[in-house]
């Protein structure tokens, strides 16, 4: 543990340290990618405590994520300095509605909504519209904005046409939900997180006993991520630190990529106009990524235009040499899935961790591919924003089991096992978990990931406590569990782009990069586009060392032919390995594609593809998969098609995989409706790769011929066996 000020000021470069000793008055930090800002911040409150400056009970941290604030307080305690408030915007604001709400008003504030979705339904319902749960999400999302802003439902058309901003309805209509929104909402005495910031600042701004006891008691105040904050949080802001002692704020005006909620990088770049004596300094050493990673982001920013652009950093890496960023491209989207995983499991194969390798995409939706081709390569995998690791079956059962044997006294004594990691392995070792991981990549797999999880987290408990017991390990679990600190599940990451900000990993895949997808095909304005590259640069910088970009030129195959994004211009010549897909177009013949072996083939004519039934363009992934519009008729083979559904439950169970893993529900009904007779049909069929067709291919035509893949096949010398004349018919 760290005990003075000097020590705190060694651990840092020059930067950092100047950071460190800012411990009065405004602060401004420009920190790039991977410059150990989150290093600097904690470093400077530990000085500022050490040195008398700071009082732990008069500092507050703000973050953006209840992980980034969890990580906080664990590195502010490693340090020596307990006590400091680390909390989300929401998280200390309703911490202090809360408090003073019962005591202006009497009773309790409204209840907390954990989502608007059904409570815009109503206003829809009330105002005699109609919506489906895509539009509805919209329409939550247009509300959100607004409330952000700061904008009223009867300004808000006003305020979409100054921001030049595309609603998904008529502004008029959204404004008039607006307003039944709030009026329903209020009328179940309910609030939303929004109001959370709105309800605070009501009473700090109208109740002066409130605002100076907040003020006294809050001297000092860091803000992390500065870059994304929203009008509403900067009035908190305001109202929070208007007599402080010190203000610190630390963000990349390049790493702005919230504006769809209200974001903008104004305040930090205008920070010093509104804090002139303000000291700023500017982190540029990345001790994350490599040179090869670092040069690549540079180049990407360098084409960058518009205010954010005029502040960008020029990252210098302090790590050694790298492999240069691989350039990939691939026929279609499915053949980029299964490359990619590939990819993946041979980096496992020579040690990479899984954990450390991370897929990142530009929306959800294009998930399942990569989930699928993982899949089949039997890599364990997790979805960011999936499920809650908190919230999952098996560990709350495994908490409880930790928690019920601390309370029966097994921390208390020098246990069986010996240490605290012995002791926690022991209790999971009573859930039926064992030191070995099941086959494959299943729910078992998850299971068992998720537990694996917990006892390294034991044993980094342990190794920065020596002397911590169990109980004292069941007290960290449940304050990563209100902030959602989740340790790192052993599994290869597949998140968006917009949920990897903040991550690392040794590996990063950043798939899709197509125009209409990287930049979306709704940025339609400069600014839109100059976010899309914003985004597109905070997936670049989350590698440390290896790093893949890849593009499909179908989505499908035989689909209409698609173009690498604009993005990757000016970028491959510089980074690319050289192998492969990797070579840039200018070293192609004109017509031509490069294949995995290096040779140049012709590039494949690509058409829409048909309806079987009518004949029309087929534009719905689901109806290019079955091969025909949903609503022209079918001619499936009902026997078969559940023969093959009863065939694939039986494969997931042997394998421990979910079901679709196997074939999805569109590629089966595909399948009995073609009802293909050999290998060559069979792979005609969108949704049956290489891989499966190895693997399941036998089976899947056995079934289409009548037979059962489960019993024996009848020997080929059939017609050669006796038969007994005599004997009765059928035998």
């Amino acid at each position: 543990m760290i005990a003075s000020p000097d020590d705190v000021l060694d651990a840092l470069d020059p930067e950092q340290r100047r950071v460190a000793k800012a411990v009065d008055g405004a602060v401004c930090v420009l920190a790039g990618a991977g410059t150990g800002k989150t290093r600097a911040i904690t470093h400077r409150i530990a000085y500022g405590v050490l040195t008398g400056a700071m009082q732990p009970g008069q500092t507050l941290a703000v973050t953006f994520t209840a992980r980034a604030a969890g990580e906080m307080r664990g590195r502010l305690r490693d340090l020596g300095v307990p006590g400091v408030q680390a909390r989300t915007f929401h998280a200390a604001a309703l911490r202090q509605l809360s408090y003073f709400w019962p005591k202006v008003f009497g009773g309790a504030p409204p209840q907390l909504v954990e989502t608007k979705i059904m409570l815009v339904r109503d206003a829809v319902q009330h105002c005699r519209l109609r919506a489906d749960r895509a539009e509805l999400r919209d329409i939550t999302g247009e509300i959100e904005w607004a409330k952000a802003t700061q904008t009223a439902p009867d300004d808000y058309p006003g305020a979409v046409l100054a921001a030049s901003r595309k609603p998904p309805r008529a502004a008029a209509e959204i404004a008039h939900v607006y307003a039944a929104y709030e009026k329903i909402k209020s009328g179940k005495g309910r609030m939303d997180f929004e109001d959370v910031l709105l309800l605070t600042i009501g009473l700090l701004d109208e109740r002066p006993e409130v605002r100076e006891a907040v003020r006294a008691q809050y001297r000092h105040f860091t803000v992390d991520e500065y870059q994304d904050v929203n009008p509403l949080q900067q009035r908190l802001l305001d109202l929070w630190a208007n007599e402080a002692r010190s203000l610190c704020v630390v963000g990349d005006a390049s790493q702005t990529i919230y504006s769809f909620t209200g974001a903008t990088p104004a305040y930090l770049l205008g920070f010093r106009r509104r804090y002139p004596d303000a000291e700023v300094v500017e982190l540029v050493r990345d001790y994350r990524s490599t040179p090869q990673v670092v040069g690549l982001a540079n180049r990407l920013l360098a084409h960058a235009s518009g205010e954010a652009a005029k502040h960008r950093l020029k990252l210098i890496s302090q790590r050694g040499e790298g492999p240069a960023p691989r350039f990939v491209e691939h026929a279609d989207e499915q053949a980029e899935a299964e490359s990619t995983a590939k990819q993946i499991r041979a980096l496992i194969e020579d040690g990479v961790r899984p954990a450390e390798i991370a897929v990142l995409f530009r929306t959800n939706s294009q998930s399942e591919a990569y989930e699928q081709a993982l899949a089949e390569q039997s890599v364990a995998y997790l979805l960011k924003g999936a499920e809650r690791f908190f919230e999952r079956a098996e560990v709350r059962q495994a908490v409880g089991f930790l928690r019920a044997h601390a309370i029966s006294g097994g921390s208390e004594s020098e246990s069986e096992a010996g240490s605290l990691p012995g002791e926690v392995r022991a209790v999971l070792g009573n859930t039926g978990w064992s030191a070995e991981p099941p086959a494959g990549s299943g729910q078992a797999r998850e299971k068992w990931e998720s537990l694996a999880a917990l006892l390294r987290l034991a044993e980094e408990f342990a190794a920065k406590r020596p002397q911590a017991t169990l109980r004292d390990f069941n007290v960290e679990l449940a304050e990563r569990a209100s902030a959602q600190h989740a340790p790192t599940v052993e599994g290869v990451t597949l998140a968006s782009l917009h949920a990897a900000k903040g991550l690392e990993w040794d590996a990063v895949f950043l798939v899709g990069l197509n125009e209409g997808m990287m930049p979306i095909a709704y940025a339609d304005t400069p600014d839109k586009i100059e976010e899309e590259r914003r985004l597109l640069y905070v997936g670049v910088t989350r590698a440390r060392e290896r790093l893949t970009l890849s593009w499909a030129l179908a989505r499908t195959p035989g689909g209409r032919p698609r173009k690498a994004s604009r993005f990757l211009d000016g970028l491959r010549g510089g980074g690319s390995s050289g192998t492969g897909f990797g070579q840039p177009d200018a070293f192609r013949a004109p017509g031509s594609v490069r294949g995995p072996d290096g040779t140049t083939r012709p590039r494949r004519k690509v058409g829409p593809v048909r309806c079987r039934v009518c004949a029309r363009a087929l534009q719905d992934a689901a109806e290019r998969k079955i091969g025909r519009c949903l609503d022209c008729p079918s001619d499936i083979d009902e026997f078969l098609f559940e023969q093959l559904c009863a065939w694939r439950l039986e494969q997931a169970q042997e394998q421990s995989q979910p079901a679709f893993v196997i074939f999805t529900d569109a590629t089966l009904t595909a399948i009995a409706e073609a009802r293909p007779l050999n290998e060559r049909q069979l792979a005609a069929i969108p949704g049956v790769s290489r891989t499966k067709l190895d693997r399941f291919g036998d089976d899947v035509l056995a079934l289409c011929a009548g037979h059962d893949p489960t019993i024996e096949p009848v020997p080929d010398d059939f017609e050669h066996i006796p038969v007994d004349e005599d004997a009765p018919d059928g035998v």
